[in-house]
């Protein structure tokens, strides 16, 4: 990100650039910034944008080869393609763009060993762009209150991350939300983030996970006909639990064999900032408990998919099974 802020900053663009990761709104904020600084807003005669699978590679080259028409640059982003999970026709033009013309694509995962990608590589920028650890992810919410001259204790905000996740799209509106809330008082409180702001679902899963860990049933059980009573379908919630179980196993595997925290996050597949709370919470559960929860998950899936258990009974089982004291 460093070096395509100072691409924009000195007016110097590359043939191509790549954002990828798991941080959607990064991946927005960096591709709208590249966009603006070349053709400036507004400008539908030099820029192009094609989304999804099945993009027509010789369409693409014709419009990259065609000059920009009264500007300097022409632009063409490309977004969930496949091209740097599977061969394309476009690697072998990397090396042919002309001068005017610029790529940006955007895609959620890539295969570095892939031929798009080192061609990518070899002509332009790579930025991976995943989740914010959590010190970054409280400077930056910090950073949007205080645009608006709003002031939030650390541990204020440490309850509002809880609450509303670390996806920093959902994390701008629920801020955006608190401000137009607290309308002229300058401190936010946490009675303003129980009042106006969203809990996500798999906070709600983490919080009933930690009261399965603690054997308190009536409070995971009464979380679970909440989820029901909010309309969220019990296979929907299975499957939470049972991706919950799942991280938790491999981050005890990985504290275990010694892996660092840093690297914990992309390999199970969590946000920078969840990693700590997922590292807390292994302690309440010993590998092959986890391991047969994985089983009983997959085990009620089974029978409610093949018509021997009801989806809502089935799920209610689970939490009972473990939650016992």
């Amino acid at each position: 990100m460093k070096f395509i802020k100072e691409d924009i900053k000195l007016n110097q663009f590359k043939p191509a650039y790549l954002l990828y990761g798991t941080e959607a709104y990064l991946k927005t904020l960096y591709k709208n910034k590249l966009k603006v600084a070349m053709v400036g807003e507004g400008d539908s005669m030099n820029y192009s944008h094609f989304d999804g699978k099945g993009i027509d590679v010789p369409e693409v080259i014709g419009i990259a080869n065609t000059l920009p028409f009264f500007a300097d640059h022409r632009v063409i982003v490309i977004e969930n393609s496949g091209f740097f999970k599977n061969a394309s026709d476009l690697a072998d033009y990397m090396k042919n763009i002309p001068e005017s013309t610029h790529f940006i694509f955007v895609e959620d995962e890539v295969d570095k060993r892939n031929r798009m990608y080192k061609a990518v590589k070899d002509v332009g920028r790579i930025s991976e762009m995943n989740g914010m650890d959590e010190t970054n992810l409280k400077i930056w919410v910090a950073s949007l209150l205080r645009k608006d001259n709003k002031k939030i204790t650390e541990k204020t905000l440490v309850y509002f991350l809880n609450k509303t996740g670390s996806d920093m799209e959902n994390l701008q509106t629920e801020v955006e939300k608190l401000v137009c809330y607290a309308m002229d008082r300058d401190i936010i409180t946490e009675a303003d983030v129980d009042a106006i702001c969203t809990t996500q679902l798999e906070n709600k899963i983490f919080q009933m996970i930690d009261f399965i860990a603690n054997k308190r049933q009536q409070q995971a059980l009464a979380l679970y006909y909440d989820l029901l009573t909010l309309k969220e379908k019990p296979m929907s919630i299975l499957f939470l639990i049972t991706r919950h179980f799942n991280i938790l196993l491999q981050i005890k595997e990985m504290k275990r064999i010694g892996i660092a925290t840093s690297a914990m996050s992309q390999k199970a597949g969590v946000p920078p900032f969840a990693v700590n709370k997922y590292l807390a919470q292994t302690n309440n559960f010993t590998t092959p408990v986890l391991k047969e929860a994985l089983t009983t998950c997959a085990d009620i899936e089974e029978n409610v998919k093949t018509g021997r258990l009801i989806d809502k009974i089935g799920v209610e089982l689970l939490i009972v099974k473990y939650s016992t004291k």
